[in-house]
């Protein structure tokens, strides 16, 4: 087994600066699924917009994703560790858009 190098600890400033973008990315990440939840079942938002022309389609569309969902469940099972994380990461920096998206749609529109 190789021998890990131990990193020089980092400065009091870099240290700041890492806590407040860790801040801020968690806070985008957190208003990333609260803007894509509300959207979702909002008053005329996604899950209206489904079931706007008939009942039978809204209903294929919820099966639908909920089918997706369990296939992305199963297939967990017979992905690698290692690009899991990867993938994860991927989630939540897209969550952490959509929150900096929401963020400039309230401050620009004044609303969701």
């Amino acid at each position: 087994m190789g021998q890990t190098r131990a990193r020089p600890p980092i400065s009091d400033t870099a240290a700041f600066f890492q806590a407040i973008a860790g801040f801020a990315v968690a806070a985008l990440v957190m208003l990333g699924v609260g803007g894509t939840a509300y959207h979702f079942v909002a008053p005329g938002g996604w899950l209206a917009g489904l079931f706007e022309r008939s009942l039978a389609g809204g209903l294929a569309a919820v099966l639908a994703f909920l089918i997706i969902g369990l296939c992305v469940q199963l297939a967990r099972r017979f992905i690698p560790v290692g690009s899991a994380n990867r993938r994860v990461e991927l989630f939540a920096y897209g969550f952490a858009a959509a929150g900096l998206f929401y963020a400039f749609e309230y401050f620009a529109n004044g609303g969701l």
